[in-house]
């Protein structure tokens, strides 16, 4: 009888993580046509106790409402000993921003070169590291209280990167350049490890953090009210850190829907682009741009019914016949130097 209880309890606790796995990996299909926000500036707060990891918070996306929202960084214990976190990150995939879930491994794998800081630079993870079973908090990056926390050391962490900035994504139009680097020991046994997705907590947290509005960048414009918490779920303890400024002030998209259903990339062109699923190296979007004209043609055949060889009306401006403007162009010559006439 109590053999069978066992089992029972065993798989009751199999299908919750199974649960949970799904959850996390869910997010994997989640793809976007414009940039999320920068991520914004904010405290870490202090560590709870020996045990906990920090995990850093990111811009993840709600299809229900078309908006991007901020997940909170927070402590989280570790699923097993000996276990780091690889923080999510977003990747351009050729057309569209694809969202890349994190996870817990024996090393920390890429995610993407994103500066979350706190010992997540880019590459790696410097914030502390474990020693038989037990992890040691390097508290040049992490706010630990030596009084509760004794396992503790301080080493000084050297950012390379020449560009500080607070891009949230990976490649696309002024995107992180960085690129798994197979090369590197760690980051190919990484790749090759057996991975844990996010632990129930941090799925819950993850999905408190998106029914809160004021999460949303729409209505928080890159600046969150709640950028950290001590624990996963705290939203309302009284350590919960504000974010102090955004990266750069944030304001969604007025056709957003649009375009997650994948119609900007033939309806908002850039900068001349032919296609939007073409990024501009260097060239971070920009979607409170104003809407380009309507029928995105280029800025010669404005001013072609001004120069035919007799003035239409108004309407003819969006007549069929000016798609065949280019071929009359050699007529504008013929026309006076003077003859300008308003339309």
């Amino acid at each position: 009888m109590h053999i069978r209880s066992s089992i029972r309890s065993a798989l009751f606790a199999a299908v919750l993580l199974a649960i949970a796995a799904a959850v996390a990996y869910a997010q994997v299909s989640i793809s976007v046509s414009f940039a999320p926000p920068e991520l914004p500036v904010y405290e870490q707060p202090l560590c709870p106790g020996e045990g906990y990891l920090w995990t850093p918070g990111y811009w993840a996306y709600a299809n229900d409402y078309d908006d991007y929202y901020w997940v909170p960084g927070t402590w989280v214990m570790a699923p097993e000993p000996g276990y780091l976190w690889t923080p999510a990150y977003w990747g351009w995939g050729g057309n569209r921003y694809v969202f890349y879930p994190g996870y817990w491994g024996q090393q920390v794998g890429f995610y993407g070169g994103i500066n979350y800081g706190y010992g997540y630079s880019g590459d790696g993870y410097q914030g502390g590291r474990w020693q038989n079973r037990q992890f040691y908090y390097n508290r040049s990056v992490n706010n630990v209280n030596v009084t509760n926390v004794h396992n503790v050391y301080n080493t000084t962490v050297i950012n390379n990167t020449t560009t500080v900035n607070r891009i949230s994504y990976n490649g696309g139009n002024g995107g992180i350049n960085a690129r798994p680097r197979p090369e590197e020991p760690e980051e190919e046994a990484a790749a090759r490890e057996r991975h844990i997705p996010a632990v129930p907590v941090q799925a819950q947290h993850a999905q408190s953090a998106r029914e809160q509005p004021e999460l949303r960048a729409s209505v928080n414009h890159g600046t969150p009210p709640i950028a950290a918490t001590p624990r996963p779920g705290a939203f309302n303890d009284r350590a919960v850190i504000p974010a102090r400024a955004a990266g750069t002030p944030y304001n969604s998209p007025a056709n957003r829907a649009a375009v997650r259903q994948g119609n900007a990339a033939a309806e908002q062109p850039r900068n001349g682009a032919a296609h939007s699923d073409q990024p501009v190296p260097n060239n971070r979007p920009e979607p409170s741009r104003p809407t380009v004209q309507p029928n995105s043609r280029p800025e010669p055949n404005r001013n072609e019914p001004a120069q035919r060889p007799m003035t239409p009306p108004p309407n003819e401006r969006s007549q069929p016949e000016t798609r065949s403007a280019p071929q009359q162009r050699p007529q504008q010559n013929e026309k006076p130097s003077g003859d300008q006439k308003p339309q």
